[in-house]
């Protein structure tokens, strides 16, 4: 394996989870920080609730995008072979370095959102069908409550029930990497608990600008 070229797809994959969307969308087109306003987070959530569903959902979809694009690089730089458990540990590499981006975006001084769309295209890249599973917890959970740091915590914490028990995967880094995910999720959120056990959790459905 090149190491050189592997250093470049890690860089490129950080730089990729830098762009922070939620940022400069809302400072090009609003002229707001979104950082500044709702609860403060840099993700496309925070941006549905300040600026509405017009700006939040092309925030989401190129957040997923990012990391997939960055998951996938180390199969378009060709690193590994196509479906070997190494080939699967470097996308998850790539994906982590995608997420660090995100979180702390080089591009916004290093202040950046909770990765959870990030994380979800990192994921929908490297292992689709459990990913879409997630993704149908979550809609359920987030239907039922309103609350989307309670779908988002039972989506993360589903991940690695449904991939060991149901799915299955050849790497043992990934099988790891989704319990990781899932503790990651829940310390991210560690405000948004202690928020919902006192009932003053926001909830998502509500009016917005376009």
């Amino acid at each position: 394996m090149n190491v050189t070229l592997l250093i470049i797809t890690l860089v490129l994959a950080y730089l990729l989870g830098s762009i922070a969307t939620a940022v400069w969308v809302g400072k090009i087109f609003h002229n707001i920080d979104v950082r500044e306003h709702g609860s403060g987070n840099a993700g496309a959530t925070n941006v549905i609730r300040v600026l509405g569903w017009g700006t939040g959902i092309p925030v989401l979809l190129l957040d997923v995008l990012k990391g997939w694009c960055a998951a996938m690089l180390p199969v378009f730089f060709n690193l590994a072979g196509e479906g070997s458990a190494l080939l699967t540990d470097l996308q998850i590499a790539a994906g982590v370095a995608a997420v660090l981006g995100h979180i702390f975006p080089v591009f916004a001084g290093f202040r950046g959102g909770k990765g959870v769309a990030t994380i979800f295209g990192v994921m929908l890249a490297i292992h689709p069908a459990v990913t879409l599973s997630c993704l149908g917890i979550f809609l359920i959970v987030l239907f039922a409550s309103s609350y989307v740091s309670l779908a988002s915590m039972s989506a993360g914490v589903a991940f690695p029930i449904l991939l060991m028990l149901i799915f299955g995967t050849p790497s043992a880094v990934l099988r790891i990497f989704s319990v990781i995910v899932a503790v990651a999720l829940l310390f991210t959120h560690r405000k948004n608990i202690k928020r919902l056990l006192r009932g003053e959790e926001s909830k998502f459905i509500r009016k917005g600008k376009s």
